[in-house]
């Protein structure tokens, strides 16, 4: 399911959640959704959805709006962080309403991925914990199969093994089953493996729309001497520098060419990679 989303504007009364957002996302991926808290990501995912209806601007989803479009929405599962089905009774009313709602739906999925859980059918899911929650969320949202499938930090419930068991599960079957794929998330170092483009909104504004391996390319951490760095990184756009006695690091943002390299290496200067999280600290961390 392919999203086209042009001059996007939500808003709650006064309060500007998404301010004119532009960005096409193909189909057939699986795409990190990163942002501050308050930076618009649940926003964005209600409007893609169609939980919330745009201020302004449109939100199409192959070809088609999604405001009350049920040929759209019956190809859209969004699991918040909530988990799901909170107030519908026990797990198997929980199922038995997704069934009806996805087309897509797999039951044998679902039972086998109940199963690798430890969740059980007549457990109520309002008296769960909250990882359980999260697990039942988990089960709905992988086992829906829609063509459009949004996890808003709804695994953070989980503990870690539970987590990764969920990250093996989701790209098992996006492998046997392809579908576009959005993941909102705080834990950047554990879940960025799986992108394979990354969406940074923050305020409400697109600042970053990259395939991650390009991304991580454009960020490198520059050490050595601090004299000498800093006469290697004027011009170039620093996000942040660390200081430890005659050391210096920073963190610049942007392609290095072989003119670059070569002089970093004149100066006696370490040149290595950022990590994703770190990059998305250094984009996104200036006052709020």
């Amino acid at each position: 399911m392919r999203i086209e989303a042009r001059d996007l504007v939500l808003r709650y009364g006064e309060v500007t959640a998404l301010d004119r957002l532009t960005f096409e996302l193909e189909g057939g991926k699986i795409y990190g959704l990163l942002g501050r808290n308050g930076s618009g990501k649940t926003s964005l995912m209600s409007v893609l959805s169609a939980f919330r209806k745009q201020s302004a601007g449109s939100v199409l989803l192959d070809g088609a709006p999604v405001w009350e479009n049920p040929a759209v929405t019956s190809a859209v599962s969004l699991i918040r962080d909530a988990g799901e089905s909170v107030d519908l009774g026990t797990a198997a009313d929980a199922l038995y309403f997704a069934e009806w709602l996805r087309p897509t739906w797999d039951a044998a999925y679902a039972k086998e991925l109940m199963e690798l859980f430890g969740l059980q059918p007549k457990a109520n899911v309002k008296a769960m914990s909250k990882g359980q929650r999260s697990a039942m969320g988990v089960v709905v949202g992988l086992a829906s199969r829609a063509p459009l499938t949004m996890f808003d930090e709804s695994y953070l419930g989980m503990d870690a093994p539970s987590r990764h068991a969920f990250y093996d599960a989701l790209l098992a079957d996006y492998m046997a089953h392809p579908r576009t794929i959005i993941l909102s998330t705080h834990l950047i170092e554990e879940v960025s493996p799986m992108f394979e483009e990354v969406v940074v909104i923050d305020r409400g504004r697109l600042i970053v729309h990259e395939e991650t391996e390009r991304l991580l390319a454009r960020g490198h951490a520059v050490t050595g001497a601090a004299a000498a760095v800093d006469g290697f990184v004027t011009g170039l756009t620093v996000l942040g520098e660390k200081v430890l006695g005659p050391t210096k690091s920073a963190m610049v943002y942007g392609e290095l060419d072989a003119a670059h390299r070569r002089k970093a290496a004149e100066a006696g200067l370490t040149l290595g990679p950022i990590a994703m999280q770190e990059l998305f600290i250094h984009l996104t961390g200036g006052p709020k």
